[in-house]
């Protein structure tokens, strides 16, 4: 994509530059709540969309994305999209998942495909297909961003040792891991590992379900910031070079999670924030798939 000097970005292994601040589409379904948050998202700022093919959202996403660029003078060139691969597409079906994804946004390619679950869809945890499966999905992965349809690839959900099995065995080393990141589940290991394969880590859930925006300690910074609990817990993130998925189908909740680049957290502000650390996921638990 082309962006402009002010979308803050993170730069990735592909020398793309992916926005820090992403919309997530998770749960929005029908056309008009697509059209009408992607609206407003791009109004407040947003170059970064988020989809997946269990959303169910792909086709409504590239709709409203072709429909409302031209109305907020953008091209195609100037947005960033994600999708994933659906866990049941895993293996054999990988390619025709993936196929099925760009044929849905029908936006000429995808920036960045991610393999959705490190576990496919009816296998058991510990079924040792499961491990095969990742690795022929990663194949077909790589085989299109190889003819340019896919212009990053990556995976998300992955524990370290699913991210260090990948590399061992890849020709292309993932751009992105999306998975929960909060100041709850910091998730020290696995940050260090993308660090040391030049893996780009990025974070879901940075709300934890909603849950964090009552934490007494949350409240408190955001008050004495004159902030929302979920722009600092945003902030949180992208004050560390991690870009960041914030949902809403509300336009002024959409319009408030975009304004994070304008303030900064103190040093003591990060620290008391990292220090909720206690290792609680409130999304999908991936460590027992082998």
């Amino acid at each position: 994509m082309s962006l402009t000097s002010t979308t803050p970005s993170v730069l990735l292994n592909t020398g793309v530059q992916m926005p820090l601040l992403g919309f997530g589409t998770y749960k929005l379904l029908s056309p008009e709540d697509v059209c009408r948050a992607v609206d407003a998202a791009l109004l407040a700022g947003y170059r970064s969309f988020d989809t997946a093919a269990v959303y169910q959202n792909e086709a409504e996403l590239g709709r409203a994305l072709k429909e409302l660029l031209p109305k907020h003078g953008l091209t195609r060139e100037d947005v960033f999209v994600t999708s994933k691969l659906d866990p049941k597409n895993h293996g054999e079906s990988a390619m025709e998942g993936a196929l099925h994804s760009l044929s849905q946004l029908d936006l000429g390619y995808i920036d960045l495909y991610l393999i959705h679950w490190p576990g496919t869809h009816g296998l058991d945890v510990t079924d040792q297909r499961n491990q095969g499966n990742r690795a022929q999905s990663w194949a077909t992965l790589e085989e299109l961003h190889a003819q340019g349809k896919l212009k990053a690839i990556g995976v998300s959900n992955y524990t370290p040792a699913h991210l260090k099995d990948l590399i061992q065995s890849c020709k292309t080393h993932p751009a992105v891991l999306q998975v929960e990141f909060h100041p709850q589940f910091c998730q020290t290991e696995l940050r260090s590992v993308c660090e040391k394969y030049g893996v780009c880590f990025e974070a879901y859930s940075s709300l934890g379900k909603g849950a964090l925006v009552t934490d007494p300690v949350v409240m408190e910074i955001a008050k004495n910031c004159e902030r929302t609990p979920a722009q600092v817990l945003l902030r949180w993130a992208v004050q560390q070079g991690v870009p960041v998925l914030p949902k809403s189908s509300n336009p002024g909740r959409i319009k408030d999670n975009a304004r994070i680049f304008d303030f900064t957290l103190s040093d003591a502000d990060m620290n008391r924030l990292s220090s909720l650390d206690c290792g609680h996921k409130y999304c999908r638990d991936a460590s027992q798939i082998v």
